[in-house]
């Protein structure tokens, strides 16, 4: 399917002419672009939550249509972005599922929702030894689980016991920068400990594109104010600096947060 934010430029829909396409299910290309549209558009129309739960169910099925599958990982990030914590027993539900794609859409949604419930969940998906968390699944080069989204979910979940923080710090060693990142933003957005926080500003230098974008924005999750200064002469596009400043301003109440802002604008 297309990209969503590009279809229908030209044909603005109504809320009502969205809902409807989501409700129906023989255009799946119409009802792709509905289930990203009431997300995108923060939908709060009374039908949006069973609709979007709705078209969960087709992940239920063995075998899954391709297309329905499509739907459906719009629909989970949907729920997220709109924190709808009464799709949460869905979401978990969605975890165990043998998918890699849904796994790690769930357990991003769920960190947008703050699902404690949910810990357990995503701490079972961390579960293993440092080997097996470095292993790939056969013929791709995609690790076992989506240990990137799981551990920012728990970062923002905010549960900080003893037990999601020993779960979490091996991560921090992982082989993958992304990863460590992820770690190093998760422990320190449950401890506030400064000590995480170096190695993310250390990956600011990385040579890959790629991973400084990734690292800019968790720094900027962070809500850690000592990282304006590395935000602002990072290597990265200003329209990246924006998001992750934006990022530490709902954190603090620091005006240089702001004035960084504008400088960029």
């Amino acid at each position: 399917m297309n990209d969503p934010s590009t279809e229908n430029i030209n044909q603005p829909l109504t809320e009502e002419q969205v809902i409807e396409n989501l409700r129906q299910t023989e255009d799946l290309s119409d009802q792709y672009y509905a289930a990203w549209w009431v997300g995108r558009m923060r939908s709060r129309h009374p039908e949006t939550l069973p609709l979007l739960l709705a078209a969960l169910q087709p992940l239920h099925c063995n075998p899954i249509n391709n297309e329905r599958r499509a739907v459906a990982l719009n629909a989970i990030r949907a729920l997220g972005i709109l924190q709808e914590r009464s799709a949460e027993k869905d979401l978990r539900s969605l975890l165990k599922k043998n998918d890699y794609s849904i796994r790690e859409e769930s357990a991003r949604s769920l960190g947008m929702i703050k699902a404690k419930a949910a810990v357990p969940d995503l701490c079972a998906l961390l579960s293993g030894d440092p080997d097996e968390a470095e292993q790939l699944q056969s013929g791709s080069s995609k690790l076992k689980e989506p240990y990137e989204s799981v551990l920012e979910a728990l970062g923002a979940i905010g549960v900080a016991s003893c037990s999601v923080i020993s779960m979490i710090k091996p991560f921090t060693k992982h082989s993958r920068p992304l990863i460590r990142a992820s770690a190093g933003r998760a422990l320190l957005l449950l401890t506030g400990n400064p000590t995480w926080a170096p190695p993310l500003i250390e990956l600011l230098q990385h040579h890959d594109p790629l991973i400084r974008r990734g690292v800019l924005l968790d720094l900027g999750a962070t809500g850690w104010m000592p990282a304006l200064p590395a935000i602002q002469a990072a290597a990265i596009e200003n329209s990246l600096k924006l998001v992750a400043l934006r990022g530490l301003a709902e954190k603090s109440e620091d005006p240089s947060v702001l004035d960084a802002m504008d400088a960029l604008l």
